[in-house]
């Protein structure tokens, strides 16, 4: 197999890259169809105006791609996607840094997009490779969905802004964002909002309600939320439901997710005056 930890990114302007971009988002989304993700003359359109649609290639394969467009003060990542048999191998963070030059490169510092806050892997790579902020708690942002990875959930997301030029961006590409303690944050006194049971599948177990004090706070989330969906929906579900009042009560209340540990909490933190 070759090495594709730095695959070749290219920006697609012909009409049969964009149904095979579209096709590759199709089985990564386990989907039935395009449309049921993104429409290939969709990204056709937003191509020819002059917005961001690129493909990651080991090779002549494409094993990666993502579609952004501008927004009204950043540039809105709205789909990126490496082929699964490839995950893991550095393609989305190169994807990454490819948009972000390209950005830069056209004066915009800033880069925004949604994950699904259940994903513990994207929040780690958001979080911690980029040194993005998740920033806002959207409930059930997109409607029914129906592609293979979400279809029977709401589709709550998290809305992430990537300051291109921040230092905590600056940080992450050093890979200086601190790793979160969770035992040393609990030994410190850090509120748990949210834990896991010790019983498999884990299920959500509320603590605590919102410190008044303004300590850290911690939020659990499952190891593997596409397999939870998988085997058990119903606990999928209540996870969905634990997790988001969780998270958007502790947003409402003034606090920020600073980080996502290894094994699975997000830390929340005082926002600064």
């Amino acid at each position: 197999m070759p090495d594709v930890t730095v695959p070749r990114i290219v920006e697609l302007h012909d009409i049969a890259e964009h149904h095979a971009l579209a096709d590759l988002f199709r089985r990564i989304w386990r989907a039935g169809s395009v449309q049921d993700v993104l429409n290939p003359h969709v990204i056709r359109a937003l191509a020819h105006a002059g917005n961001y649609v690129v493909g990651a290639y080991a090779g002549q394969r494409l094993i990666g791609g993502a579609v952004a467009f501008f927004g009204t003060d950043h540039l809105h990542s709205h789909i990126a996607g490496v082929d699964p048999a490839r995950q893991g191998a550095g393609v989305g963070y190169a994807i990454k840094q490819h948009q972000r030059v390209w950005a830069l490169e056209r004066g915009i510092t800033r880069i925004g997009w949604t994950f699904d806050p259940l994903v513990r892997r994207n929040a780690r790579f958001n979080l911690h490779r980029l040194g993005a902020l998740a920033t806002e708690y959207l409930p059930d942002f997109y409607g029914a969905m129906t592609d293979g990875l979400n279809a029977g959930q709401p589709s709550d997301r998290l809305w992430v802004t990537w300051a291109l030029t921040s230092p905590r961006a600056a940080a992450a590409a050093r890979g200086e964002i601190p790793e979160v303690d969770t035992g040393a944050l609990r030994a410190a006194g850090a509120t748990v909002l949210l834990d896991r049971s010790g019983h498999r599948p884990a299920e959500p177990v509320e603590v605590r309600n919102l410190p008044a004090d303004g300590r850290p706070a911690l939020v659990a989330v499952p190891e593997e939320i596409e397999a939870l969906r998988a085997e058990d929906p119903a606990s999928a579900t209540a996870w969905r439901y634990a997790l988001r009042d969780a998270l958007g009560a502790a947003l409402g209340a003034g606090y920020r997710i600073t980080g996502m540990s290894r094994d699975g909490f997000y830390l929340l933190e005082v926002s600064e005056p």
